[in-house]
C-alpha cells in the first residue's frame, strides 16, 4: 500500500489535470446511465399500444398517451435523436477523459524518469560498480512504462469502473430492488475470484519484469562488447545466453498469461449466471404485468454496464499489481542512499591554488584493504608521479581525489580544505581527469573536447587539440572537428581517443590535472611528442601522473611507488634508479624491453621485409594507432 500511496503523491502534483479527467469521467458516467433509460422509454412510449395488448393493460400503457400526443413513429424519431445526441456528447467526454488521463500519466512518467536519471548520476561509483547496466536501464524504461499504464488505466479508468458500478447499482435498486438483489447474488463470488487471481498474478508480474531486466542486461553487454565477441568468435555462445534469457522470459510471460486467460472466462461465466437469472425472473414479471418491457430492456442494459466493471476488475487489479511490482523496483533505486553525500553546508570555492595533500589515507572496498596509510603532499604546480604494478592501487588514489569514492580513514585536502567540506561542483571543476579507460560521447569531436566548457570558442578548442597533439589527425578527418565519432568513440583509434580526452581535460583549464595512464594507448613517437606538450602545459598546475611506464614520470618532482596498496618507495627518478627496489626493477625491465624492440626494428629494416615491419609496429605499440582508422 505504501508503494501505491507514493505513486498517488506523484499524481497529486498534477491534481488540476486529474480533476479535469475525473470531471470528464463523471460526464461519461452520467450519460452512460442516461442512454439505457432513453432506450427503455422509447420501448414503452413508442411501442406502448403493442405492449398493452401483450400484457393486457400493463403499467406502461398509461404513459403512451401523455408524450406530446405524438404518433409512435414520431416518438421513435424523437428518442433516436435524444440517444444520438447523448452518444455524441458522451463521446466528447470520453475523448477528454482518455486524453487527459494519458497526458497526466505522461507527466508523472516524465517526473519519475527524471528522478531516476538524477539518482543514477547522484549515486556513488561503488553502487554502479555493483549494479548491472541492463537492470538500471530496465527500471528507467519498462518499469516506468508500467507506472504510466497504471496512472492512465488504473487511477482514471479504475475510478470510472468504481463510479459506474456504484451509480448503476443505485439505479438498479431504485428500478426493481428484487431483480437487483438477484443480479447481485454473483457479485461477491466475482470479487473473491478476482482478488485470488490478483494475489497470484502479482509475484508472476514481478518475475516477468525481473526477467525482462535480465534479458536487457545480456543484450546491453553483447552490443557493448560486440568487437570482443567477434574477435574471439563467440557469437554462438552469446546467442545461447540470449536464447536462455529469452526463453526464461517467454516461460514466465506464458505462465502469467495462462493464469490471466483462465480468469476472464471464469469471471464471464459467473457474470452470465447473474444475467440468465435476471432474464428469467424479469421475463416472468413482464408476462405477469408487474414490469414493463421497456423497464426490463433498460434493466438489462444497466446490468451490462454493471458487469463491465466486474469484468474489468481483474485487469484493473492486474494494473495495480504490475504498478506495485514496478514501483517497488523504482523506489528501491530512489530510496538508495549514496555512499558519497554532499554536506548541506558544503563550501563552494570559486578558485584554488592547487595544493593537494593525502594525509594518512586508507580505503577499504567490501571489507578488504585497497590502500593503507597513504601520505602524499603536492604543492601548487608540482608534478607527482604514481607508479606500481597492476592492482597496486594507483587509480584508486586518483578516484579518491574527486570523491568518486570516500576515504575510509584519513583525509584529502585541497588548499587546506577537506574535500568532504566542498561541494561536488567546487571540487570537480578544478580537477581535469584523463582516465585510463577513455570514454567519448557519440557526438562530434568538437562537442567531446568542449564537454567541460560548452561555451568554449573555436580557437580554444583548436588550441587544446594542438596541445594534446590531436589537431593534425582531426584536420585530416572528412568533417574535421565536426566529425561524429561512434558510440564510445569507436571510429577512432585508441591513441586518437586518448588525445581527444587529453584535449578535453586541458580545455577545462583545471588547477589540478590527473593523467591516469593517459599515454598508455599511444605509440612511442606520439608519447614523446605528447610529453613535450604536456610538460609545457603542466606549468602552474598540480599534476598527478598515474603510469606503468617509467618514461612517463621521470620528470616528476616526486615519484610515489605503490605495491599492494602501500607506498614502498618515494623520491625523484634519479634517486630511485640508484636504489634497489621495485622502481629500479621496472626501469631495468622497460629499458631492456626497449633495447630489444629497437634491435628487432633494426633487424627488420636491414631485412627489408614488409610483414616483419608490420610485426614490429604491432609489438612497438602502434597497433592502437592504426586500429579503427
Amino acid at each position: 500500500m505504501d508503494t501505491l500511496r507514493r505513486l498517488f503523491l506523484y499524481t497529486w502534483r498534477y491534481r488540476k489535470l486529474a480533476f479535469l479527467a475525473y470531471g470528464a469521467l463523471l460526464g461519461t458516467t452520467l450519460l452512460s446511465l442516461l442512454i439505457p433509460r432513453l432506450i427503455g422509454d422509447v420501448v414503452d412510449q413508442a411501442l406502448g399500444d403493442q405492449q398493452e395488448q401483450a400484457v393486457q393493460g400493463g403499467v406502461a400503457a398509461a404513459g403512451t398517451e401523455t408524450l406530446f400526443s405524438l404518433e409512435p413513429i414520431e416518438i421513435l424519431f424523437l428518442f433516436a435523436g435524444f440517444i444520438l445526441g447523448a452518444t455524441l456528447i458522451k463521446g466528447i467526454f470520453t475523448f477528454s477523459q482518455v486524453f487527459l488521463a494519458e497526458y497526466l500519466s505522461q507527466r508523472v512518467c516524465f517526473d519519475l524518469r527524471n528522478r531516476i536519471f538524477n539518482q543514477y548520476q547522484r549515486l556513488s561509483f561503488a553502487y554502479h560498480d555493483r549494479s548491472q547496466t541492463g537492470q538500471l536501464m530496465s527500471r528507467a524504461t519498462s518499469d516506468v512504462e508500467q507506472i504510466r499504464f497504471f496512472v492512465s488505466q488504473g487511477l482514471i479508468n479504475g475510478a470510472l469502473m468504481l463510479l459506474t458500478f456504484v451509480a448503476v447499482l443505485a439505479v438498479l435498486l431504485l428500478t426493481n430492488w428484487q431483480l437487483a438483489l438477484l443480479s447481485l447474488a454473483t457479485m461477491p463470488v466475482l470479487f473473491v475470484i478476482a482478488l485470488i487471481f490478483a494475489r497470484q498474478l502479482r509475484p508472476m508480474f514481478s518475475l516477468v519484469q525481473q526477467e525482462t531486466a535480465e534479458l536487457s542486461t545480456v543484450l546491453q553487454e553483447d552490443l557493448s562488447g560486440m568487437r570482443v565477441v567477434r574477435a574471439f568468435a563467440q557469437e554462438g555462445r552469446e546467442t545461447e545466453k540470449f536464447l536462455f534469457r529469452s526463453d526464461r522470459l517467454a516461460v514466465a510471460t506464458s505462465r502469467t498469461m495462462e493464469l490471466f486467460a483462465m480468469r476472464n472466462p471464469l469471471l464471464q461465466f459467473i457474470a452470465g449466471i447473474g444475467t440468465s437469472a435476471v432474464v428469467w425472473y424479469g421475463g416472468l414479471q413482464v408476462i405477469a404485468g408487474g414490469m414493463s418491457l421497456g423497464t426490463l430492456v433498460a434493466f438489462s442494459a444497466y446490468l451490462m454496464l454493471l458487469q463491465r466493471p466486474i469484468r474489468m476488475l481483474g485487469m484493473t487489479i492486474n494494473t495495480y499489481a504490475r504498478a506495485v511490482a514496478a514501483g517497488e523496483r523504482i523506489f528501491e533505486i530512489l530510496d538508495t542512499q549514496s555512499e558519497i553525500e554532499e554536506k548541506p553546508d558544503a563550501i563552494d570555492v570559486a578558485s584554488v591554488a592547487g595544493n593537494v595533500s593525502f594525509e594518512q589515507v586508507s580505503y577499504r572496498a567490501g571489507g578488504l584493504p585497497v590502500l593503507e596509510d597513504i601520505n602524499i603532499h603536492a604543492k601548487a604546480g608540482e608534478v607527482i608521479g604514481i607508479v606500481g604494478s597492476t592492482g597496486s592501487g594507483k587509480s584508486t588514489i586518483i578516484n579518491l581525489l574527486p570523491r568518486f569514492y570516500d576515504v575510509s580513514t584519513g583525509k584529502i585536502t585541497v588548499d587546506d580544505y577537506d574535500i568532504r567540506d566542498l561541494t561536488f561542483r567546487a571540487l570537480r571543476q578544478h580537477i581535469g581527469l584523463v582516465a585510463q579507460e577513455t570514454f567519448l560521447f557519440a557526438a562530434s569531436i568538437r562537442e567531446n573536447i568542449s564537454y567541460g566548457r560548452p561555451d568554449a570558442t573555436e580557437e580554444g578548442v583548436v588550441a587544446a587539440a594542438e596541445a594534446a597533439q590531436a589537431h593534425e589527425f582531426i584536420s585530416q578527418l572528412p568533417d574535421g572537428y565536426d566529425t561524429h565519432v561512434g558510440e564510445r568513440g569507436v571510429t577512432l583509434s585508441g591513441g586518437q581517443k586518448q588525445r581527444v580526452a587529453i584535449a578535453r581535460a586541458l580545455l577545462l583549464d583545471p588547477k589540478v590535472l590527473v593523467l591516469d595512464e593517459s599515454t598508455s594507448a599511444v605509440d612511442t613517437r606520439t608519447e614523446a611528442a605528447l610529453q613535450i606538450a604536456l610538460k609545457a602545459l603542466m606549468r602552474g598546475r598540480t599534476t598527478f601522473i598515474i603510469a606503468q611506464r617509467v618514461s612517463s614520470v621521470r620528470e616528476a618532482n616526486e615519484i610515489v611507488v605503490l605495491d599492494e596498496g602501500r607506498i614502498v618507495q618515494r623520491g625523484t627518478h634519479d634517486e630511485l634508479v640508484t636504489q634497489p627496489g621495485l622502481y629500479r626493477d621496472m626501469y631495468v625491465y622497460q629499458l631492456q624491453e626497449q633495447e630489444e624492440h629497437m634491435a628487432r626494428q633494426r633487424a627488420a629494416q636491414a631485412a627489408g621485409n614488409g610483414p616483419q615491419d608490420t610485426l614490429v609496429a604491432v609489438e612497438g605499440g602502434n597497433a592502437g594507432e592504426t586500429n579503427g582508422r
